[in-house]
């Protein structure tokens, strides 16, 4: 298991990309997200130097795809920048080494959960097959998502990893339980969160994960901000116990308020398991 955090470290000077890799291996973490929520901010020029500077210190790189994205919009034009918003984030990841890509793919919208899974598997077939025909073979990572109006159940995303190429989950943890008001928060939910990605995609499922984790404030409608672990009541303990029980492999990104402080906390906690 990979720990890092979603960003350059808040503790990184000067936080640009490179020197907040780097700092990253002095923190004895293992991993960083590229947040290119807002707009892809790393050149193509400057891709292959971030790649270089992930080598040198050992980090493994992944990356947040642009809020901006709904495969599933009423409006055939946002569906469109929403693919190569995806297409764009895929193809300068994939230069700086980045070995997975996660966005939040659309919202239900008065539709049906069926319609809208129906358009959005359609999308990720068309945004699979160009990244494959141009020999990217990053990891294409829908993710599991805190608000009710928002696609992204646990069965939509294993549904999804099932049916089309080179898909697979990002599973945030903090989302589900923020999702369901509170209620996924036990060892025995965790567990059974995790035997769904056992049942749907087998052993490589658990070996190929990809996870994000924060503490969550939520309301009856789920996801409302994101909290540092300690101020939140989402049972990391009991988490992180249940990830040893299971033996899973893969990537954990901190998403907390402190990033790099809650992903050395449960990196901590994790190895003395």
């Amino acid at each position: 298991m990979l720990f890092g955090t979603a960003g350059i470290p808040l503790s990184s000077i000067p936080r640009t990309t490179e020197n907040g890799i780097a700092h990253l291996k002095k923190l004895n973490l293992d991993a960083m997200e590229l947040e290119f929520v807002h707009s892809v901010n790393i050149s193509p020029d400057k891709a292959p130097m971030v790649k270089r500077a992930a080598e040198k210190s050992n980090i493994t790189l992944t990356c947040h795809g642009q809020y901006y994205i709904n495969l599933s919009s009423n409006e055939n034009s946002i569906i469109g920048a929403s693919k190569q918003r995806i297409l764009n984030a895929a193809r300068i990841a994939d230069l700086c080494g980045a070995w997975s890509l996660v966005f939040h793919a659309g919202f239900y919208q008065k539709k049906s959960p069926g319609d809208v899974y129906g358009i959005i598997k359609k999308g990720l077939e068309e945004i699979s097959g160009i990244l494959k025909g141009e020999g990217n073979k990053i990891w294409i990572r829908p993710e599991t998502t805190g608000k009710l109006a928002q696609f992204g159940t646990v069965d939509e995303i294993l549904r999804l990893s099932q049916e089309v190429d080179n898909v697979m989950p990002c599973i945030d943890f903090s989302h589900l339980h923020a999702r369901s008001n509170g209620k996924i928060n036990s060892e025995n939910d965790f567990r059974q969160i995790l035997e769904k990605v056992e049942n749907a995609l087998g052993k490589n499922g658990l070996n190929n994960m990809h996870i994000h984790l924060s503490g969550i404030n939520y309301g009856e409608r789920g996801e409302k901000n994101h909290l540092n672990l300690e101020e939140s009541d989402i049972n990391y303990k009991g988490l992180l116990k249940v990830w040893k029980d299971f033996n899973i492999k893969g990537v954990v990104i901190s998403e907390s308020p402190n990033i790099e402080g809650d992903a050395m906390l449960i990196k901590g906690l994790f190895e003395i398991l």
